[in-house]
């Protein structure tokens, strides 16, 4: 079945049911079973992983796996701003001072509906990081800051593969989200957004007890005081594979990226702009 045909199908499909239920499956003991053949089937790499397919009890818990100490080592430069997640870089640069996409991200995205309508991040920079079935599924910290607040945008549950980006307009800001706002002293605020899709309605963090996806109304929760995280600290997780946005505010970061790149949780992906 080609990627075309899935978005025409799920267009008149009930979307979070269809989620709630695949859900519920790999919640459920039985999925344990199938371990060891979604691993062969994605080229998860069992090396870096703590333990055996075996040792998990569900394929929930699989999707979440824990790596082994030093897996991901941090770039410990105080100026880089790193991955939260293995990923594949799926567009970044510059948002328009509306808080559009530029036109060459060929990605229509309204950066400040996918936030919760922040203006502050206006002609900021952005980054779309694109976590696939074989990624590791838990999200960190880019950088050394403090939380400030999070907050939860029920939406839609639409597949985030390129196909459905192209043709379903600003595809990421009207499916399920969680956006978490850091605040870093040259950096300004971050804001980490996690985006749900067909099959990951359900995102957790570190550092509170949300849960998305359980029919829970939109929520915004400051933090006071604030919470203060290191780089490569855990973030959240998602329960399959999905995608994580970063915003930030206009001249805080360069880029060092790459449309295609395949990055890892703690390489440096950019830098942190002194006295912006």
């Amino acid at each position: 079945m080609n990627d075309a045909l899935i978005v025409t199908l799920l267009s008149v499909v009930p979307k979070g049911l269809g989620s709630q239920l695949q859900g519920a499956v790999s919640r459920a003991g039985l999925s344990k079973h199938i371990i060891r053949w979604y691993a062969g089937r994605y080229g998860v790499n069992l090396d870096e992983m703590v333990g055996t397919p075996e040792d998990y009890a569900t394929l929930q818990d699989f999707f979440v796996r824990p790596l082994k100490p030093g897996a991901r080592p941090i770039d410990p430069a105080p100026e880089a701003l790193v991955s939260p997640a293995d990923a594949r870089v799926y567009a970044f640069g510059t948002l328009t001072e509306d808080g559009q996409l530029p036109p060459e991200a060929n990605l229509g995205l309204d950066a400040i509906e996918l936030v919760g309508g922040d203006g502050r991040y206006q002609g900021g920079q952005f980054a779309v990081l694109y976590l696939s079935p074989k990624d590791y599924h838990r999200v960190h910290h880019p950088l050394d800051a403090q939380i400030v607040g999070q907050r939860y945008l029920p939406g839609a549950l639409w597949p985030v593969f390129p196909e459905a980006t192209r043709r379903v307009p600003n595809l990421f800001a009207v499916n399920e989200r969680l956006a978490v706002f850091v605040q870093h002293e040259a950096a300004g605020q971050v804001a980490v957004v996690l985006v749900g899709a067909y099959g990951v309605g359900r995102m957790t963090t570190a550092f509170s007890k949300i849960v998305t996806n359980t029919g829970e109304a939109a929520s915004f929760q400051g933090f006071n005081p604030t919470l203060p995280v290191k780089r490569g600290d855990e973030l959240g997780r998602f329960n399959l594979g999905s995608t994580v946005i970063l915003v930030t505010e206009p001249g805080r970061v360069e880029w060092e990226l790459s449309v295609g790149d395949n990055v890892k949780v703690g390489q440096r992906i950019g830098r942190i702009v002194s006295g912006a």
